[in-house]
């Protein structure tokens, strides 16, 4: 479809015939999928499913993440004209992806969101698909990690965030965004020798035998440095991507719960996404993306290049098979 044809593409998020091309929509009108991808359950021939969890329940300052998902799905309308930049290739030509929707949860029992969330990851993988996951606050991540190590056993991470999300939580019953990685190593969900966190600037008194490389360092070893490490950490087993946007730096995503200056530069995250091309990711999420603290919308526009760079990551290795 050309772009002179887009007079007659109304809602690709419904109507689109195939699952793969790009969408020339116009950037401000029509339903927002992510990446004008359809809205589908079925999830025959998809490659990778994209979905979104309004969670936010979990902060420990600033609610407002359950807007997450829907302010990424209408920033992401203005990457659908062109293969995405920089990547060699053109994942949403090439591949087969679809937007999930959300995950349909009772915002009044808290308790039972865990397994809500599990069973709804689980159910996608179990299709086929991997998953890019769009938050929703930091917590999701661990309910995500349990369907994951179901299948792939305990998982190398790259958690890129401005704290560590390792305070120590031993109640099994807390729903806390900033323990979620705790528990995910107590838990046996991830191998601690392979898991990296990158952008810390927050005090951890115990990392739980998880390396990290802070924001400072980033800056002074430069991006080809951390990728270099973070290579080394996770090797060739799989690993999940974890991106919290408070990874960056306020000045370029003022809309998250809990700011910390000294952050990552958005051009030092996208170099090191796309230079981490080649590992074996098997799935990933953005999270706490919180709109209403950022009224220019820059957080969310951030919010969805991360997600689409994610899908880009995700799919490099298919790209032999899907030829």
């Amino acid at each position: 479809m050309a772009l002179e044809d887009a007079k007659s593409s109304i809602d690709d998020a419904f109507t689109r015939p195939d699952l793969r091309g790009l969408s020339y929509e116009n950037t401000f009108g029509g339903a927002t999928s992510f990446l004008r991808r359809r809205y589908t359950k079925d999830l025959t021939g998809v490659d990778l499913a994209i979905t979104g969890v309004p969670f936010d329940q979990a902060v420990s300052n600033r609610a407002g993440t359950r807007f997450g998902p829907r302010a990424i799905r209408e920033a992401s309308s203005q990457q659908t004209y062109d293969p995405l930049y920089g990547w060699g290739f053109d994942p949403l030509g090439d591949f087969a992806v679809a937007d999930y929707g959300d995950l349909a949860f009772d915002y009044a029992y808290t308790a039972g969101f865990p397994a809500a969330l599990q069973a709804h990851i689980a159910g996608i993988l179990s299709a086929g698909p991997g998953t890019i996951t769009l938050g929703g606050d930091h917590y999701i991540t661990l309910p995500i990690l349990r369907a994951y190590a179901a299948k792939y056993g305990p998982l190398g991470v790259l958690h890129f965030d401005a704290h560590s999300d390792l305070w120590p939580d031993d109640n099994p019953d807390r729903i806390d965004h900033g323990t979620f990685f705790y528990k995910a190593v107590k838990e046996g969900l991830v191998d601690p020798a392979r898991c990296l966190q990158i952008g810390i600037r927050t005090t951890c008194e115990d990392y739980c035998g998880v390396s990290f490389i802070d924001a400072r360092m980033v800056h002074e070893k430069g991006t080809a440095w951390t990728v270099a490490r973070a290579r080394e950490v996770v090797g060739q087993g799989p690993v999940y991507v974890t991106f919290d946007i408070d990874a960056l730096d306020p000045a370029f995503a003022p809309g998250t719960g809990t700011p910390v200056w000294g952050g990552l530069a958005s051009w030092q995250a996208a170099a090191m996404l796309r230079d981490l091309a080649g590992i074996n990711m098997v799935g990933g999420d953005v999270v706490e993306v919180s709109p209403p603290y950022d009224t220019t919308g820059a957080t969310a526009i951030a919010g969805a290049h991360v997600a689409a760079d994610l899908m880009c990551l995700y799919l490099w290795n298919r790209r032999a098979t899907a030829a």
